[in-house]
């Protein structure tokens, strides 16, 4: 059984699109835990985008760009001002929120 995590990366490469149920209260109040979230893989995002990660080792389903930066990659956040750290690659953006 692979995780929810590596079948929606592989759904974003294979369609471009996937979804995946996420869960807690760090997104609240534009994502409640529990929503069906739809990503769907872009060439590049953009500040403001809810987006599926890897931050340091750790598959975060869906927090904010905070800043780019060339170099370094997107600044991870959750809608609380925590902010996560730097990836270099992001596997979609979300384009739908169901509750």
């Amino acid at each position: 059984m692979t995780s929810k995590y590596l079948r929606v990366i592989e759904e974003l490469s294979q369609t471009g699109q996937s979804k995946m149920k996420v869960f807690g209260n760090s997104m609240l109040p534009i994502i409640k835990s529990g929503s069906l979230l739809t990503f769907q893989k872009y060439d590049e995002y953009e500040i403001g985008d809810i987006v599926f990660c890897k931050v340091k080792g750790r598959f975060i389903d869906a927090h904010k760009i905070t800043k780019k930066e060339s170099n370094k990659g997107y600044l991870i956040a959750n809608n609380h001002g925590f902010e996560n750290g730097w990836a270099k690659i992001i596997y979609g953006k979300v384009i739908k929120s169901e509750y």
